[in-house]
């Protein structure tokens, strides 16, 4: 099995499209603006609504899950990036986070 690209946080482009694969509760109390969000179970069966041509930079709570799902999806033909230290190191480097539940956004 051969190594996924990985970037830092800050290395993900303005615009540039992230995926979240963590469980609906994770995503739901706080997640980065704009992300899509397909936990990483559901990947194998919803990876088709994904656009294959567009960098996708996978994001999770620290970066297993992530690095899973950007394995699976670059054998499917995808340009998938595993965002290193995951969603942790999305608040450490100082860049909101929004919730979907009305509370304040956190990390779970």
């Amino acid at each position: 099995m051969s190594d996924v690209e990985t970037v830092s946080v800050n290395q993900i482009p303005e615009g540039g499209f992230i995926l979240d694969v963590r469980e609906d509760y994770e995503f739901e109390a706080g997640h980065v603006p704009g992300a899509r969000h397909i936990p990483l179970a559901e990947i194998p069966m919803q990876y088709t609504d994904l656009d294959p041509d567009e960098d996708t930079y996978v994001i999770c709570r620290t970066g297993g899950r992530s690095a899973q799902a950007a394995l699976w999806l670059t054998a499917q033909g995808f340009t998938a990036i595993n965002v290193a230290g995951g969603s942790g190191a999305w608040i450490d480097a100082g860049k909101p986070i929004v919730s979907e539940n009305g509370l304040d956004p956190v990390i779970k």
